[in-house]
């Protein structure tokens, strides 16, 4: 880290700690209820044809060819499909000649960019999704419990595991220099604001060398600025106005590190869990560290969470915007739908369900007092 960066930190943290969390304001909203619990699907895998979009610059890209194609032989199974990504196209060509071809299975063989794209154009195909993780965040593959540095594993589930339906979220972007409107889908979680800066300026040579915690260091940079007033409707509820850094839409809540950021969220329950965060100080970030990381019963007036089937935001000025980890640029208005269950994913073959039915319990029969409730 730069001399300057520390400095800075400590000057601001002095001047923002002398800040009043006067106006902080807490959004009304219904309540939602969930949809029917976990879909697993087991089948009996028989002869498939399997594609693999693939990543070709990703380490073990190559190892992971030579394991898929060694494995469909010995099952005695057509040659699988490989098709190569490219930097200015990330998937979504790729899938389209794969769905084209009759692919029974398409791996996403690469990091969360190609597996969001490949998910994007399988949804509502009723064709299944294979996860083989080579990326530094690999974050849908965390949320349904995969072993990211297990490559055999990953390989052996998205050839051979079962069938599991989860939920996708839709996504409508107004860019904030054209105008133009541009739709997208995410599976895990995205986001406007504080988190799009940091996932922007991470240095592409602190992922290469220390993978996911380099984004640690781009997140201390931009801890210090001022928050920007939106306007948010929950489910077509009138507009509110907040002022927030920024503001995250989850289709389900593990990051990398362990950290279950939104413990409640579940991947098909058909609703999205939607953060908001608004520290105005340091210690309102200490605030909002400590509900993420200890999860006391006592709401902090930095973080809110809220549930809601469909979202709409706008800016009073530019914000920038991620999906799943890449940067999607800056938007004056976005609004997310999620689409439930439209996805099938390959899983473990056991305990599949695992967290998530857990999750999906808890929420039922218990939920945590400063959550969802209307104010």
């Amino acid at each position: 880290m730069d001399n300057w960066i520390p400095a800075l930190i400590i000057g601001v943290v002095i001047i923002i700690s002398l800040a009043s969390w006067y106006g902080v304001r807490k959004l009304r909203q219904p309540d939602p209820e969930p949809d029917p619990a976990v879909r697993s699907l087991s089948s009996d895998r028989k002869r498939q044809q399997v594609a693999v979009v693939i990543n070709p610059v990703k380490t073990h890209a190559a190892r992971a060819r030579r394991i898929i194609t060694t494995e469909c032989e010995l099952a005695g199974w057509p040659e699988p499909l490989f098709l190569e990504t490219a930097k200015d196209d990330p998937g979504a060509t790729m899938t389209a000649e794969a769905l084209e071809k009759g692919a029974d299975v398409v791996i996403a063989c690469g990091g969360d960019g190609t597996v969001r794209v490949v998910a994007e154009a399988l949804a509502e195909t009723g064709v299944s999704l294979g996860l083989v993780p080579l990326g530094t965040g690999n974050l849908l593959a965390r949320n349904l419990e995969m072993n990211v540095s297990d490559l055999d594993g990953s390989i052996a589930t998205a050839l051979f595991g079962d069938e599991r339906k989860i939920d996708s979220c839709q996504i409508e972007l107004e860019n904030a220099d054209s105008g133009e409107i541009t739709k997208h889908s995410f599976l895990v979680m995205a986001g406007i604001g504080f988190d799009a800066k940091m996932v922007s300026d991470t240095r592409d040579d602190l992922k290469k060398n220390m993978g996911w915690l380099a984004y640690g260091e781009s997140g201390v940079r931009h801890l210090p600025g001022r928050r920007t007033k939106v306007g948010i409707s929950l489910d077509d509820e009138p507009e509110q106005h907040r002022r927030v850094r920024s503001v995250l839409f989850g289709n389900c809540g593990l990051l990398p590190g362990g950290i279950d950021f939104i413990p409640n969220a579940v991947i098909d329950d058909g609703i999205m869990d939607v953060v908001v965060l608004s520290p105005r100080s340091a210690i309102g970030w200490l605030a909002m560290a400590g509900k993420v990381l200890f999860k006391p019963r006592r709401p902090s007036p930095s973080i809110d969470f809220y549930r809601a089937r469909k979202i709409a935001l706008h800016c009073t000025e530019p914000m920038e915007t991620q999906l799943d980890g890449d940067p999607s640029g800056p938007v004056k208005s976005l609004s997310v739908e999620v689409d439930p269950c439209a996805l099938t994913v390959r899983v473990h073959r056991q305990g599949a369900a695992g967290r998530q039915q857990e999750q999906l319990q808890s929420a039922l029969e218990d939920p945590p007092a400063d959550r969802y409730t209307a104010n």
